[in-house]
């Protein structure tokens, strides 16, 4: 492979942006008529879901500090190493030393890119659920490991997440040196059971394989879900790294702050790749970690029953339609949503859709080439323009 072969296999047409918006002042541009508001279902509105209360007054303060907040260590500031690592302890039940088990990241994308690229080397075997977040295979090329899919049946809403447990150990008895997987899931918002979690744990320390675990919506699970953390178990293998941030239920994705912690040996490899990518989670931006866990009472709980009020609006919209299904979300904002077979192709379809709705959406085969009928909405937005846009989506299709 080239190096033009390479970054063109990275591809990011698909990618969450801001193209709806776009779209719509082109057309108003050229006097064109607006199908109705722009709807970029590729990921969340912070505008309909406002960012944390007092985020801003703090990262002025942060401001105002001057070089001591602006010029950080590279794995962070240690006022806020102390507060993310006794934070996160709280939540998940793990023992964090703040010296030791944590970095502060350019946000949950930057942590990953940091866990990956200080985890495999050319030719590793690194496996994947399928469908998982889109840039975990990309990632895996990108650093030229051998890409190893696990399949979830995750229609099968009985049995939890639904991954084959048994082609796990198969793929770990076979060489796999690297398990990645998000809970809950992104794309279609499933979350592991205790089982799972427990069965995972215990195969990754049996065959000596690196677990990197991705919990960036666990403080958006639904009510009557639970949820386990594997970091906080008995048994966990020796390598382990967990990425969670607020950048998405608590709508500070703007600021780009994302945190892994796990594994001493790897967090140290994690800051000395950082050092050389981006010096440190940007150092204004840090003092906004200060909002985070310390929300005002009820705020977060207010925020997952709105979340799930748009959900289930969504569901109802799409259930009145033969051929249209989706799993119910467990945590996070997201619906994977599989479709009939239409007279277009998929990618046909989503521009149509673009073009004629003012709708995005992310196509299926972002998440495993065989999603050929699916794609996936971040369901994070204003709720009437949410329902109004899966209305148009379905009229055209």
């Amino acid at each position: 492979m080239n190096i033009k072969e390479k970054f063109e296999r990275l591809g990011i047409d698909n990618a969450p942006g801001q193209e709806a918006l776009q779209k719509s002042q082109a057309l108003e541009l050229r006097g064109e008529p607006i199908p109705g508001p722009a709807v970029d279902f590729s990921h969340g509105d912070v505008d309909a879901h406002k960012p944390t209360p007092g985020s801003f007054e703090v990262f002025a303060k942060g401001v105002e500090e001057g070089a001591a907040q602006a010029y950080t260590p590279y794995r962070g500031r240690k006022t806020v190493l102390e507060h993310v690592a006794e934070s996160l302890a709280a939540f998940t039940g793990a023992k964090i030393d703040p010296a030791a088990n944590v970095i502060i990241t350019p946000g949950t994308q930057g942590a990953l890119f940091l866990a990956m690229g200080a985890n495999i080397v050319p030719g590793d075997k690194v496996a994947i659920m399928e469908p998982d977040y889109f840039a975990n295979r990309k990632m895996v090329e990108f650093f030229h490991a051998e890409l190893v899919p696990i399949q979830m049946n995750y229609k099968n809403v009985e049995k939890g997440s639904g991954i084959d447990l048994v082609a796990l150990e198969k793929a770990f008895e076979g060489g796999v040196k690297l398990f990645l997987f998000s809970n809950p899931n992104n794309p279609v918002g499933c979350v592991y059971t205790y089982d799972e979690i427990v069965t995972i744990a215990a195969l990754a320390k049996k065959y000596n394989v690196t677990l990197i675990v991705d919990e960036l919506y666990t403080r958006q699970v639904y009510p009557g879900v639970e949820y386990t953390h594997l970091c906080a178990q008995k048994e966990i293998p020796d390598n382990l790294i967990t990425i969670i941030g607020p950048s998405k239920t608590e709508s500070l994705s703007g600021y780009r702050l994302g945190v892994a912690f796990g594994t001493a040996e790897i967090i140290e490899r994690m800051e000395k790749l950082q050092a050389i990518m981006a010096l440190r989670c940007s150092g204004y931006n840090q003092a906004v970690f200060f909002t985070w866990f310390n929300e005002p009472e009820g705020w977060l709980a207010d925020r997952v029953r709105q979340h799930m009020e748009i959900r289930d609006a969504i569901m109802e919209k799409m259930n009145a339609v033969p051929g249209v299904s989706a799993r119910p979300t467990e945590g996070g904002s997201y619906l994977f949503v599989e479709i009939p077979e239409l007279d277009v192709t998929l990618h046909q379809f989503i521009r149509i859709v673009r073009e004629m709705a003012n709708v995005i959406v992310t196509p299926g085969t972002e998440f495993g080439p065989q999603f050929l009928h699916h794609f996936r909405i971040n369901f994070s937005q204003d709720k009437e323009k949410a329902v109004a846009a899966i209305e148009r989506l379905i009229a055209i299709m």
